[in-house]
């Protein structure tokens, strides 16, 4: 029987080895303006609809420029970017090396002297430090609940005042979809892909000392993404 440290450890190594490798360049076309097939347009779509989603609620408060992020996951640098643009400062850290190195690199191209970003090589509960708001998008999709459940953990232990994650949201026809989807496997297909019920989510963040204060939901053809944003409760 395999422990629960032990399969964390494995889901890890599947996720950080697929970013790495195969994954990369499929991931970096998708998050960037490469040549992809409709499907990957489509979730290309959804994913800036997300990251336009956060930008836009943490611009509404109006403090945006004085907060110190942690963009937990970042990929290859969609979020951060325009958070860092907007004068914020942004700790950004990926799992994988290849996309921080992309990540790097198109800092430089958008950003001339991007002091106020801090990028590292890091899974999401080898992060440390403390900052205003810990955001995590579209990376649970990887973990099973319960991994997720020490991983938000932990990011909550980081954040000082807020904390944002996305997720797949577990429902009927989303399953019914995904099942669907496994029928039809390909050089194309991702790691393990799972659904979260947004009450597990929720309770885990309250168990945390979080409540919600405002959600949101992307939903296209191929990408659904469920928008959480909690507060600390003082």
């Amino acid at each position: 029987m395999v422990n629960t440290l032990q399969k964390g450890q494995d889901d890890k190594a599947i996720v950080k080895d697929y970013f790495n490798a195969t994954g990369f360049d499929r991931w970096r076309n998708i998050y960037g303006d490469g040549e992809v097939n409709k499907v990957q347009l489509d979730i290309r779509v959804g994913h800036q609809q997300t990251i336009d989603t956060v930008v836009g609620w943490l611009k509404d408060d109006g403090n945006l420029s004085q907060l110190s992020i942690c963009d937990a996951g970042c990929g290859v640098g969609s979020l951060t970017i325009p958070l860092a643009e907007e004068g914020a400062t942004v700790f950004a850290s990926d799992i994988s090396t290849k996309m921080v190195g992309e990540a790097a690199q198109r800092i430089k191209q958008v950003i001339k002297n991007p002091r106020n970003i801090r990028l590292a090589v890091q899974d999401l509960e080898s992060i440390r430090g403390e900052y205003n708001t810990v955001i995590c998008l579209d990376v649970l999709i990887h973990y099973p609940t319960n991994e997720a459940a020490d991983m938000i953990k932990h990011l909550s232990s980081l954040a000082k005042s807020r904390i944002i994650l996305s997720f797949a949201p577990k429902t009927f026809f989303l399953t019914i979809l995904k099942r669907i989807g496994e029928l039809f496997p390909g050089p194309s297909k991702t790691t393990r892909a799972y659904q979260h019920k947004e009450e597990d989510i929720i309770n885990i963040l309250k168990n945390n000392g979080f409540e919600i204060k405002r959600t949101g939901m992307t939903s296209t053809s191929f990408y659904y993404s469920r928008i959480l944003e909690a507060v600390r409760i003082n």
